[in-house]
């Protein structure tokens, strides 16, 4: 090892110290954390509720005259908004406060949501506990029940049989129908010959969408009942659900048809398939799951109503597994014919019927949910190729040999 020179140590030195004198003292930085809350946001937003809730029971009970629940609640929330924009304001800058109040109103219009629901669900399992929590609701029908009878007697079993049934069998008519006429909006639209018929069937949906409940009972009432003589039945109650349920799922069936990637589409046509074929094998598997969706949202929308069924069911006590002939109960109907009589019983049993019909859209929502999510059969077979070609990839592959070289003997 050479010893370095004292004039090289001394000059090394100089310029380190020259460029230490140069360089200006930076900032000490501070780590940022992104996402989550920090306790003093946690402590602003509790001084701002608590200080707001303050300053409106100020304004409520001593210096203006107001009152009501909904009122007080509603002037909370907006002095809460504006005095945590301002304490924030005090400690933050102009963009953090914007994004936190942004936070704010999201989780507080997610709770507000939360909580309606929460109420709506709590003061009818409230009202109709005394009758839901005996088994006989559940299995006995209201036939040999008088008004005056026990909470033990009687059920509304013919009521939820009766839904059921009427509730398929618009499925039945609406779904086909729902799922022809978006196809046709969507793959029809294209051709130069059937273009004018787009627009009158899609206005005439739309038109249907807003169409009020009532009308579509009077008009099965007044086609179906009236004119053609027919009998008040399940049938007539699922006819006038289906005029309710069709412009629902034809909507949303025509926005998912149309996010089907056109890709798949030419690839079909490619290799030399009709127009029909690619929209049976292609289209409508790859649209399946948000189908099962528009099908889900028509049933909420049939299962709820009563007015169409008032007019064209009827109402009975009894059970009828038959809904081409007699008067058919369904749990919408059970629900408004008990609940306007004076006996306490009789308004349990009704808010326990509509429990139960909470009870049965649950189950067909989950229901369809599950059915969605089962992949369509053409994507598991085309799925199948791409594990075969990462299994290929994967392997290792040997290496070539070389090929013979042969020696020509040139003359």
């Amino acid at each position: 090892m050479h010893p370095t020179p004292p004039h090289t140590a001394h000059t090394a030195q100089t310029a380190h110290t020259a460029h230490t004198a140069q360089t200006p003292d930076l900032p000490e930085q501070r780590r940022i954390k992104l996402g989550g809350t920090t306790r003093e946001e946690v402590l602003t937003m509790l001084g701002a509720g608590a200080g707001s809730l303050a300053l409106d029971w100020l304004l409520y009970e001593r210096v203006l005259p107001l009152s009501g629940a909904f009122g007080f609640l509603l002037c909370w929330y907006l002095l809460f908004l504006a005095l945590y924009t301002l304490v924030g304001r005090l400690q933050w800058d102009a963009l953090t406060v914007r994004e936190r109040l942004a936070t704010a109103l999201a989780w507080s219009s997610g709770l507000l949501v939360l909580a309606v629901i929460v109420e709506q669900i709590g003061y009818v399992a409230v009202r109709g506990l005394d009758a839901a929590r005996h088994w006989n609701f559940f299995t006995e029908t209201m036939r040999t029940t008088a008004p005056l009878s026990p909470i033990t007697s009687g059920g509304c079993l013919h009521a939820v049989v009766g839904s059921l049934e009427q509730l398929g069998l618009a499925t039945l008519f609406s779904v086909p129908l729902g799922v022809v006429t978006a196809v046709f909006l969507v793959e029809t639209g294209t051709s130069r010959r059937s273009a004018r018929f787009v627009t009158p069937v899609r206005v005439l949906v739309e038109a249907m969408t807003a169409l009020p409940s009532i009308v579509a009972g009077l008009f099965v009432l007044g086609v179906v009942i009236l004119t053609l003589g027919a009998e008040k039945s399940g049938l007539a109650a699922s006819l006038a659900l289906t005029v309710m349920m069709t412009p629902i799922v034809t909507r949303a069936a025509e926005v998912v048809v149309r996010l089907v990637p056109g890709t798949l589409k030419e690839a079909s046509y490619a290799l030399g398939a009709g127009q029909w074929r690619t929209v049976r094998h292609v289209v409508l598997p790859t649209a399946r799951p948000g189908l099962t969706t528009a099908v889900v949202l028509g049933m909420a929308r049939g299962v709820g109503e009563t007015s169409p069924v008032l007019l064209t069911a009827g109402f009975t006590a009894r059970m009828n597994l038959d809904p081409l002939h007699g008067n058919q109960a369904s749990l919408p109907l059970y629900v408004w014919n008990y609940v306007k009589q004076p006996y306490p019983d009789m308004v349990a049993r009704a808010f326990a019927g509509a429990l139960t019909l909470m009870a049965v859209v649950l189950v067909l929502f989950v229901t369809a949910r599950v059915l969605g999510r089962h992949r369509a059969p053409t994507e598991r077979r085309a799925r199948r190729p791409l594990r075969r070609a990462r299994t290929t990839a994967a392997a290792p592959v040997p290496a070539p040999v070389p090929a013979p070289v042969l020696a020509v003997e040139s003359r």
